[in-house]
């Protein structure tokens, strides 16, 4: 029944994503749903694959105030592994910029970071966040994307992969002019720490 998503316009994913009360559906259910999906075939397009995004997910997590749930965690585990373009620009994306979003929003996402998402889309992240201007509550996933490279022994990423060097030049960047913002800050410094020493041989 699945492959009518391929075959729907966004406006008729929109209406079906609804009619099926996709965005509110129980946890196990989504679980099973967002399974179902990676053995769909042919794959959704970008486009269905970022509204399904949309609808799965970010109600769900916008409105956290605990640790989510091992079923939301599995659910977006199982999206990640076959749509992780489209959930980091639209769900990651909705999360760095809302000004609602807490800890436990930030939290998820260096969670994503740290245990689903490829080195692309770790990339990606870390080019959102610079994206906007940096926060305390955005300095963890910094954080985060950095430890994701000296702590992943089972994973043969190199440097050059997480980090480019015009990615590397334009967080070194961002971290110089908005130094005076976090003087104070422990997280900050831990950053500045992280990049010194996973990025030794690259920052003079």
């Amino acid at each position: 029944e699945l492959h009518i998503l391929n075959s729907c316009s966004p406006s008729q994913l929109q209406g079906l994503c609804s009619f099926l009360q996709l965005s509110t559906c129980p946890e196990p259910s989504l679980v099973h749903f967002c399974r179902w999906l990676l053995a769909l075939s042919p794959a959704l397009s970008y486009t269905s694959a970022a509204l399904l995004a949309e609808q799965l997910f970010l109600r769900r997590v916008l409105s956290l105030s605990q640790p989510p749930s091992r079923h939301l965690l599995a659910a977006l585990a199982a999206f990640c592994s076959k749509y992780s373009q489209p959930f980091c620009r639209v769900l990651v994306a909705a999360l760095l910029r809302e000004p609602g979003a807490g800890a436990e929003q930030i939290k998820l996402v260096c969670e994503l970071v740290e245990e689903c998402l490829e080195p692309d889309c770790v990339q990606l992240v870390l080019s959102q966040v610079l994206e906007v201007p940096l926060s305390e509550k955005l300095l963890p996933v910094v954080q985060a994307v950095l430890g994701r490279q000296v702590s992943s022994p089972a994973h043969s990423w190199s440097l050059q992969e997480v980090l480019p060097p015009e990615l590397l030049d334009l967080l070194v960047l961002t971290l110089c002019r908005q130094a005076p913002a976090f003087t104070t800050s422990l997280d900050y410094a831990k950053v500045v720490t992280a990049v010194l020493t996973v990025c030794q041989g690259q920052v003079s």
